[in-house]
């Protein structure tokens, strides 16, 4: 009996565990942001953050861009560490059709050193960025977003001039192998905005490490 229940026990454990992954990457209205934040078809404020090349950007320093590439990341983050060379290539992809990538880190330095400005630099440079790597010191930014994870998209796109929010969520369905990703949720959501089309899934729940 008591073998039974066990094993009852662990079947409805995998069974829930199995439910909640899939939920995770839904095609039903969902992202984990903050309450307040963007939400899709809603307009976005620009913004000034100094980037690791100690310029200020703004979104209107790109007036031929069709739209961005929002990228909520950090320093320390293994998720966010191992989703680098995938954001190099969605900027490598799609900076010269019109969709560029503006990585902004969201963690306060006051908690975890790691994310102070130097470091930031040092990280662009061991990297080779590609795209700008913005200081949001005050979190202003990530708050008005309603970014909550590192890293966590925003897909914009310009519509009357307009910067519309399309997209929000994860990169794609496996942080861990980039061979074994089976849904590129980021980059499906590009193709569809350049194709005129409807995106389909248009949000996911960002997996990764909480801002800070």
């Amino acid at each position: 009996m008591k073998t039974f229940v066990t094993l009852s026990l662990v079947a409805l454990l995998l069974l829930v565990s199995v439910i909640s992954f899939g939920d995770v990457f839904s095609n039903r209205p969902y992202s984990n942001t903050l309450k307040g934040g963007y939400k899709i078809g809603e307009q976005v404020t620009d913004f000034n953050l100094l980037n690791v090349e100690g310029n200020y950007v703004s979104l209107a320093d790109y007036p031929a861009a069709k739209g961005f590439i929002i990228v909520f990341t950090t320093n320390h983050c293994p998720y966010a560490k191992a989703y680098e060379a995938r954001i190099a290539n969605l900027d490598k992809k799609y900076k010269l059709q019109g969709y560029p990538v503006i990585a902004i880190n969201a963690n306060s330095p006051d908690i975890i050193a790691e994310n102070n400005f130097t470091n930031m630099k040092l990280r662009a440079q061991q990297k080779a960025f590609t795209y700008p790597y913005l200081f949001d010191e005050n979190q202003e930014v990530c708050s008005a977003f309603g970014a909550t994870k590192t890293p966590h998209v925003y897909l914009l796109h310009k519509e009357n001039k307009h910067l519309i929010v399309k997209y929000i969520g994860a990169i794609d369905d496996n942080y861990k192998d980039v061979k074994q990703v089976q849904q590129k949720f980021l980059e499906n959501a590009v193709q569809a905005l350049l194709h005129g089309e409807e995106i389909a899934i248009k949000t996911t729940k960002a997996i990764g490490c909480s801002i800070k």
